[in-house]
């Protein structure tokens, strides 16, 4: 990959993650809505398929994001209760950071268990 397809491709992500934020200032469900679509996973899949043109290599790494989705999840519900009980912001994402970061090494050993490679 060139510099400029990395640097086209950064500029891509951060434009979407502005726009999120801009949204959200004006309406905060309207913001969690554009978050939640998987823009930034559909991109990485359209570019590693134009990079590669390998079907098992995207079927591993769209299975793959499935798996890690999961463990993220809770991080979404434990940063608005952190909050609404007085932590600060700072606090709060830390922690639910942290709680994700434990998620998924526990989603990779689970799943190593059964047979799954992450």
């Amino acid at each position: 990959m060139t510099i400029f397809a990395f640097v086209a491709r950064a500029l891509l992500a951060g434009a979407i993650v502005a726009a999120v934020a801009l949204i959200a200032r004006r309406s905060p469900v309207a913001g969690a809505v554009v978050a939640s679509l998987p823009l930034v996973s559909v991109l990485g899949m359209i570019f590693l398929w134009r990079d590669t043109h390998d079907p098992e290599r995207l079927a591993s790494h769209a299975g793959a994001t499935l798996w890690y989705v999961i463990p993220s999840l809770p991080m979404f519900a434990l940063i608005p209760a952190l909050l609404r009980h007085g932590i600060s912001f700072w606090a709060s994402l830390a922690t639910g950071c942290a709680l994700t970061v434990l998620l998924y090494l526990a989603t990779a050993i689970i799943a190593a268990r059964f047979g799954v490679t992450l």
